[in-house]
């Protein structure tokens, strides 16, 4: 059978299963390289969905709205929970109150945790006192708990969820050295000086670049530690750390390079080095030190060979670039793929950004094929897995409405109350 054919027979106006499609539209994007009929499905589905949307009752327009505005499989699950209850609770006939009331429960907990969790590291934060010699950075200690959160909500991991908060504010940091305050000698001097894991090279640095160095080679060996006192000493976790964070700073330390000459790239030659400074490897290599492997041909194979933490911070990296290209094309940043791309090309910023928008959708196939063929052959922890691939979904959250970590927007706002401060109110379901 052909399928293109059925969907060509089917009359979009006339479909009136609206579930069935939601249903379609949901499972074309699972789809794996060369499924183009996967991608037929889903442009049927979304066409239909979109021309019956203004017939629908709420309830299903809500949903409706909800799968066109993001997939299921493209969503950090956890931000998910709160509105799916809410629309169990509203709009469902044969509510179960049972099993109502132990979801509003195991939110309300998990999210009392979260919070004990914030407490801590935001008491860390405040005893680091690093923000008081940076004022060119930004300071966004909330929103990279909410990317650990997004990465693994889970109780057991409370742990890790603050090593990734550590390490989420770092990338920061030292992201806004090389871009906003560094000269190319300085920038030069620091990179050296993490790639030697020596602070004696940074003595010709400003205070706050030394003070930079020191929090990241302070912070990065307390992790290392932990990491060998969880798994044992014969783990050479430091090493990897530090070459981790040595070839992010060194991709740095190109892009600044390039903006400081002039230099426009090919989309091939910036995409090889921002799969690096998108700071994805850092923290997949992190991941894998804490809740993975600690086998050293796994780790030193992380990000090569086009593999599922390549992939990873390729996303990484387009997502950033969709949300933040307009913001640093104003004040003259380094290019971003899509100014690569439609200078390459010669085409305009919004056909560069439909080819990244592409690349991002053929990627996620590359990344749903790797995760299968991981279940079938158990190449990577299960664990490992799980976390990489929320990285993809967590920055599509953060830059779907533009610099989740520039701007403090609204949605990035509304994710920290609603997932870290307001709990669910159990009242309602306890009094009907």
């Amino acid at each position: 059978m052909n399928y293109a054919d059925v969907f060509n027979a089917v009359s979009i106006t006339k479909c009136s299963d609206i579930k069935g499609l939601l249903e379609l539209f949901e499972a074309s994007y699972l789809a794996f390289e060369g499924e183009t009929i996967l991608d037929e499905a889903k442009a049927f589905s979304m066409e239909a969905l979109r021309n019956v949307y203004p017939t629908l009752d709420l309830n299903l327009a809500k949903e409706v709205a909800h799968a066109l505005e993001l997939p299921m499989h493209w969503r950090v699950q956890w931000f998910d929970v709160k509105w799916r209850i809410t629309m169990y609770e509203t709009y469902n006939k044969n509510i179960d109150k049972g099993f109502l009331e132990l979801a509003k429960l195991n939110f309300n907990t998990v999210q009392a945790i979260l919070q004990k969790d914030l407490r801590e590291i935001s008491r860390w934060w405040r005893n680091l006192r690093i923000m008081e010699g940076l004022n060119f950075t930004r300071d966004r200690l909330a929103e990279s708990f909410l990317c650990s959160v997004g990465l693994t909500y889970e109780p057991q991991y409370s742990c890790f969820r603050k090593c990734l908060t550590k390490i989420t504010t770092m990338i920061l940091i030292i992201d806004d050295v090389y871009d906003v305050y560094g000269s190319i000698e300085e920038l030069e001097q620091f990179t050296e000086a993490v790639d030697r894991w020596d602070s004696s090279k940074t003595q010709d640095l400003p205070e706050c670049m030394k003070t930079c160095f020191q929090a990241l080679y302070d912070i990065t060996n307390e992790i290392a530690y932990d990491i060998q006192e969880l798994n044992g000493w014969q783990v050479q976790a430091l090493l990897h750390l530090r070459k981790a964070w040595a070839g992010f700073c060194k991709a740095l330390f190109v892009e600044a390079k390039w903006y400081n000459k002039g230099y426009s790239p090919s989309l091939e030659e910036y995409l090889s080095n921002a799969l690096i400074s998108s700071g994805a490897i850092v923290i997949s290599i992190h991941t894998m030190l804490s809740v993975g492997s600690t086998d050293e041909k796994i780790i030193n194979l992380l990000g090569k060979d086009e593999d599922l933490a390549y992939n990873i911070s390729i996303i990484t990296r387009l997502h950033n670039d969709l949300g933040t290209s307009m913001a640093e094309k104003e004040r003259g940043d380094a290019p971003s793929s899509i100014h690569c791309y439609a200078r390459e090309m010669n085409v305009s910023e919004k056909e560069a950004e439909e080819h990244i928008k592409n690349m991002i959708n053929n990627t996620w196939k590359k990344i749903n094929g790797q995760c299968l063929n991981n279940q079938s052959h158990n190449l990577l922890p299960c664990s490992f897995v799980k976390v990489t691939t929320n990285v993809a979904r967590m920055v599509q959250c953060l830059y779907q409405f533009g610099d989740g970590f520039g701007i403090q927007d609204r949605e990035t706002r509304n994710h920290i109350i609603s997932l870290l401060i307001e709990p669910i109110n159990l009242d309602k379901t306890a009094k009907d």
